[in-house]
């Protein structure tokens, strides 16, 4: 969804499992195995910042990126934060062919999915923009995003609230 986000506002895009890659030449999956999920946090944290600190740009991150209080805190401060919010079979039809997230391995993805998004829900609830994705068309979910940015850019952010997000393919 970021790279379509990307091209629809003409920015750049940027995913931060490929900058991580990049940056320390293994893929995330092999920092988090060989250096613990600790210092793969804290690299992913001054990655973060790095990205926030230079041009404007789409970023595209893992949904673990955010349930770190500093990580959230820095993208909040400097970046505006959307959640999108996709029920969790779906997910977990997106993840099937996925060996790139650890805490999928082995496990029902479905039912990992339902408990982290139970866990994480109030942390993702601090993002800035919601926007709900279902299966339609993803030209629908980016329009819906574009949609929440300029009413987030112009002040107004009832329709992207927690309680009433914008809809897109559901």
């Amino acid at each position: 969804m970021g790279r379509r986000l990307a091209r629809r506002l003409d920015l750049p895009f940027i995913d931060t499992d490929a900058a991580i890659e990049d940056a320390a030449g293994y893929t995330p999956t092999e920092v988090f195995e060989r250096f613990g999920e600790a210092d793969f946090r804290d690299g992913e944290r001054r990655l973060v910042a790095r990205l926030v600190d230079d041009q404007v740009r789409v970023i595209a991150t893992g949904g673990e990126v955010f349930i770190d209080p500093r990580t959230r805190e820095l993208l909040n401060g400097r970046a505006i934060t959307i959640w999108l919010d996709a029920p969790a079979d779906l997910l977990a039809g997106r993840t099937t062919r996925l060996h790139t997230r650890p805490l999928l391995r082995n496990v029902d993805r479905k039912s990992m999915l339902e408990q982290l998004e139970a866990e994480r829900r109030h942390m993702y609830a601090e993002a800035h923009i919601h926007v709900k994705s279902g299966n339609g068309a993803h030209s629908n979910v980016v329009e819906s995003i574009v949609e929440a940015l300029e009413k987030h850019l112009e002040g107004d952010s009832g329709p992207s609230s927690p309680s009433n997000p914008p809809q897109a393919g559901a």
